[in-house]
């Protein structure tokens, strides 16, 4: 019988694993053969029941083989299809395999993961669904999850990746009951640092571990540099961002607000820093201690997203908002993070607005923008 996209859905549907088996190998060569499957992109309705089919039914089957040879078969479509294969990422069923009891399986799944980041999709677009992975159920998942990130920044980088994404979920592994859960987050605090440079050092100060953690992280981080296997690129800091820290080479100019609506000047533009000439400049010794100098804090203060506002009542709501994220501690620390960068700009706004008013208590407190 002539191969079609009909019989290769039916030869994958089916249950029987003996059958699976023999026809595994027939379906990879259909798939990879274009001539054979001309028609294969163009019925999408029976390529999302294949692929569906396939992570859901032979990625996770009991049998090991048919495992591996779910794996091929993704592998073969991910090929075939290239950017295409993007609308298809679900990684729930591939980030499990990384928690296999065989090393084989997976090995081949984090191949497999990495092809997909190399041709079908962005890094971090495969990243931001795999992050469930740090918190899974199965320790073999989250060490598999760790390990998988430390080859994606071998193979990719960390200038593809949004790291202050996933750093926050390295450090809570820190902490794991499995002691090599624990082991593979800071090998991945550790390749993270090798990537991107001492700014990684002064970010995790910001992150409430324990001291005695820290010194042992940052007793690697010495390590790591006097062995010199440091990438030529850690140096910089542009690899390290300010707006979200550990970001991998993303400029904070490309993440700028929007300009404002045409007629209303955000106040935020009137705020200026001091003339250098009315602040005292600190030396090159104060500036090391904290790795931190007058310049670099006053940009990450000013560097804030603009909120605008027309009336006293949204600024209540909009502090109102900001205060209900950062007095809940059942949020993520990352939305508390992000909270605090429109309580920043507030505070800006109202020190604009205070500044002709200079004696307490005697003003009227109208933002609305003109």
């Amino acid at each position: 019988m002539e191969p079609s996209v009909e019989s290769c859905l039916a030869q994958v549907l089916q249950k029987d694993v003996g059958r699976r088996l023999q026809v595994g190998q027939e379906v990879i060569d259909y798939i990879l053969d274009r001539n054979k499957s001309p028609e294969l992109e163009q019925d999408q309705t029976a390529l999302d029941k294949m692929v569906d089919a396939i992570a859901s039914s032979w990625v996770n089957s009991s049998n090991f083989k048919v495992n591996l040879l779910g794996l091929d078969l993704l592998s073969a479509l991910v090929t075939r299809l290239q950017d295409r294969f993007r609308t298809h990422i679900g990684t729930g069923d591939l980030m499990d395999r990384l928690g296999d009891a065989r090393d084989q399986v997976r090995e081949q799944d984090q191949v497999l993961l990495l092809k997909i980041m190399e041709q079908a999709a962005s890094p971090q677009y495969v990243w931001d669904r795999m992050l469930g992975g740090f918190k899974h159920k199965n320790n073999r998942t989250r060490e598999g999850v760790c390990l998988c990130l430390i080859a994606t920044l071998n193979t990719s980088g960390a200038h593809g990746l949004t790291l202050s994404k996933i750093v926050p979920h390295i450090c809570s592994l820190l902490g794991d009951p499995v002691a090599q859960v624990r082991d593979s987050a800071m090998s991945c605090l550790v390749e993270i640092y090798r990537h991107v440079g001492e700014r990684v050092r002064l970010d995790l100060s910001k992150k409430g571990l324990p001291q005695s953690r820290l010194n042992v992280i940052f007793s690697r981080f010495d390590e790591v540099q006097r062995s010199g296997n440091m990438m030529p690129s850690s140096g910089s800091d542009k690899n390290f961002e300010d707006e979200d820290s550990v970001d991998g080479g993303r400029s904070s100019s490309s993440s700028s607000s929007k300009a404002p609506p045409s007629g209303r000047r955000p106040v935020v533009s009137s705020v200026r820093r001091p003339s250098s000439a009315s602040s005292t400049k600190s030396t090159g010794k104060e500036a090391a201690a904290g790795a931190v100098d007058e310049d670099d804090f006053v940009k990450a203060f000013e560097d804030v997203p603009q909120v605008q506002f027309y009336s006293n009542r949204e600024l209540e709501d909009q502090l109102t908002k900001i205060r209900d994220v950062l007095s809940d501690d059942k949020h993520d620390w990352e939305q508390r993070v992000v909270a605090v960068c429109p309580l920043t700009s507030a505070s800006h706004v109202i020190a604009w607005i205070l500044q002709p008013h200079v004696k307490p208590l005697n003003f009227t407190c109208n933002a609305t923008w003109m």
